[in-house]
């Protein structure tokens, strides 16, 4: 399924638009993320897959000690970046319960079509420390266990950038150009998606190695909604990196997709099957969502 990303020369307008990461994404049953051991728990049953196609894990010594971050998404009120497949997110991240000073904000352009994604400058219009990633992210299909399927993700992460999102559209698109091409009124406001703050759970498990130096780096996480205290989704995913996928070993990669694929199988009970998490949190409100990931 990867041929038709090795390359597309039409498309290389920054040297960022090459695809350096593969993130494997598994949404899982809220409900079955109350305590700590919904992590064990699940990654007992993943350590079935691991061990069907013998595959090295090195485990991190804090494996099941968990990080808390909050993660806020802003949008118009008819959300109108997230229809047209950008996406506007803060991340603060806590240690021992309190924020720390730096933040993240990330706009992402994510569309199933690699060209369409590769054509949008996510470089933004600020001095300071940013990054530009291009991932290819692998989801569940929509209706059945033991698929997959793609969409291209651009992304541009600030480290606390002095942005003030509650304000209109065309004082963001100052700081992201790419966000001048929505067609709105320029003083449309941005505000909180649906009034929802989410604190996510993670758990970095560690390093899953597919051979050829391809590995993995895996995290269990849970979304809960912080006002209702209600568990939102769970997420299994491994991430890989590379400088080119066309150079990573074709065994290594078909490795990661059969245990992509079997994980489903032998979790079959845990899986949450025809959303995503940002397609969950939008999808909390009664404005109608016409992007459907």
């Amino acid at each position: 399924m990867h041929k038709h990303i090795s390359k597309h020369p039409d498309t290389q307008h920054l040297r960022e638009d090459v695809i350096h990461y593969r993130e494997y994404k598994i949404l899982l049953q809220a409900d079955r993320f109350t305590s700590k051991r919904g992590f064990l728990e699940f990654w007992e049953d993943v350590h079935k897959s691991v061990k069907k196609l013998d595959l090295k894990v090195d485990v991190e010594k804090t494996a099941f000690h968990s990080q808390v971050r909050e993660v806020l998404f802003y949008d118009t009120p008819a959300f109108d970046l997230y229809n047209n497949h950008f996406i506007l997110r803060k991340r603060t991240f806590y240690d021992e319960g309190w924020p720390r000073a730096d933040h993240e904000l990330t706009l992402k352009y994510r569309n199933p079509d690699l060209k369409a994604a590769a054509r949008v400058d996510v470089r933004p219009r600020l001095g300071g420390h940013s990054e530009i990633k291009f991932k290819e992210e692998l989801l569940l299909e929509r209706d059945r266990l033991g698929g997959m399927r793609s969409v291209y993700s651009h992304g541009c992460v600030l480290i606390s950038p002095k942005i003030e999102l509650d304000r209109g559209i065309e004082d963001i698109a100052e700081a992201f150009p790419a966000l001048k091409n929505v067609d709105v009124r320029p003083k449309t406001k941005i505000e909180l998606v649906n009034s929802v703050a989410v604190e996510e759970v993670q758990n970095t498990i560690g390093f899953i190695h597919f051979g050829h130096h391809y590995k993995g780096k895996a995290t269990i996480a849970v979304w809960r909604n912080r006002a209702l205290e209600k568990s939102l989704s769970g997420e299994f995913a491994f991430q890989c990196k590379f400088d080119r996928l066309e150079e990573v070993n074709q065994s290594s990669i078909e490795l990661s997709e059969a245990f992509y694929k079997e994980i489903q199988l032998d979790c079959a009970d845990w899986i949450k099957l025809g959303t995503t998490k940002t397609a969950m949190v939008y999808g909390l409100g009664n404005v109608p969502v016409k992007n459907h990931e």
